[in-house]
């Protein structure tokens, strides 16, 4: 196929509001370089980490809940998710599906013109395993909100499946976020799984994926939301926020107390999840978009043989394994809408409101 000289894109030109995403429509197309695909995008999804690095969220100046919005001060060298800086002009956008129409020096002729889905995670492929070596797709390098994208080969999974490109844009960063989540702290048939934020696209998945293990999920959610998170076939769902969580799980379970908290909003309700978890129980965290500043008493962690786990880099495994369970039909898509990428700040802006269930997506 033809592949032009420029491409339309949505830009970020620096930290800040909106305003610093621009649209190009004479963007250069990009050019696979040795191991690399090129990628025509069919569909991208949004997630927090693209709100985050715009603003400069993650930035340990910032300790306030995320907004979306552009902060006061941010530093200079701590403003992406790794805690350094990032470089402008920068395309966003990890959740990215496609074609792959061109290929780089070395790589199989058996990729050309195949449907993929990208693995988020940039990794040193002579040492995968090294968190330290890690990047993001669309943060450390351009991502998918464009026509055309370029990726490692190796950081791609061929897909067969009958969903759509949009919809197959909902799982890559969200799911292999929760499924990363959920290894790390050992869920099996045998927990109940508390999982806060259970609307969005991470809570969304936690969800389906702690069922998939065979966990009863008890998922919090505004009342608004609870009979499309129900549809994800949550055990029981309750209000985002009990002003009594003990009594609320008590009248839902017959127990007060759970063996696994799975937390993507931290914040002033913190110390309400820690205090429902059980004699060693398990707290997993991948999150804090309601404040990361949060208290501990001590006493609680230790005396009750809590174990915390915090999860960023994913396992390499962990990918492919989310791409078998779509392809085996063990999770489904919450596509909640879609949009122009050339209306890309209606759709941060919608994706911000919180008012979905699961996943924004944007197309070419």
């Amino acid at each position: 196929m033809s592949i032009p000289a420029t491409m339309k894109a949505m830009v970020l030109e620096g930290h800040g509001g909106l305003d610093k995403i621009v649209w190009h429509e004479d963007w250069p197309t990009p050019e696979p370089g040795d191991g690399e695909v090129l990628i025509k995008v069919g569909a991208c999804g949004l997630n927090n980490t693209d709100v985050n690095t715009r603003s400069g969220w993650y930035s340990k100046t910032v300790s306030e809940a995320t907004t979306g919005g552009a902060y006061q001060e941010v530093a200079e060298e701590d403003p992406t998710w790794g805690g350094r800086p990032i470089t402008f002009p920068r395309i966003q956008g990890a959740d990215t599906v496609g074609t792959v129409v061109a290929l780089g020096e070395g790589v199989s002729e058996a990729l050309l013109n195949k449907r993929v889905m990208v693995d988020c995670w940039l990794r040193d492929w002579s040492d995968p395993d090294n968190m330290d070596k890690t990047g993001y797709f669309g943060s450390e390098c351009n991502g998918g909100f464009a026509e055309y994208t370029v990726v490692d080969a190796r950081n791609v999974g061929t897909i067969d499946s009958e969903l759509s490109d949009a919809e197959l844009a909902t799982f890559s960063c969200s799911y292999t976020t929760a499924e990363g989540m959920l290894s790390r702290a050992n869920v099996g048939a045998e927990d109940t799984v508390l999982v806060t934020g259970a609307s969005g696209g991470v809570g969304s998945a936690l969800v389906q994926l702690a069922k998939r293990r065979g966990a009863t999920v008890i998922a919090l959610a505004s009342p608004a939301k609870h009979p499309e998170v129900k549809a994800l076939c949550a055990d029981h769902v309750l209000d985002r926020a009990p002003a009594d969580l003990k009594a609320a799980l008590k009248s839902a379970t017959g127990k007060d107390m759970v063996s696994v908290v799975a937390d993507i909003v931290g914040g002033g309700y913190w110390g309400t999840l820690i205090d429902v978890l059980k004699r060693g129980g398990r707290y997993t965290c991948s999150g804090a978009i309601a404040g990361p500043i949060v208290e501990l008493d001590l006493r609680t962690f230790y005396l009750r043989d809590l174990t915390f786990t915090g999860s960023t880099v994913i396992a390499p495994h962990i990918f492919p394994d989310v791409v078998g369970y779509i392809e085996r039909g063990e999770i489904r898509p919450a596509l909640a809408a879609t949009y122009p990428l050339k209306d890309f700040h209606a759709a941060q802006t919608a994706f911000i409101e919180k008012k979905h269930t699961g996943n924004i997506v944007v197309t070419p």
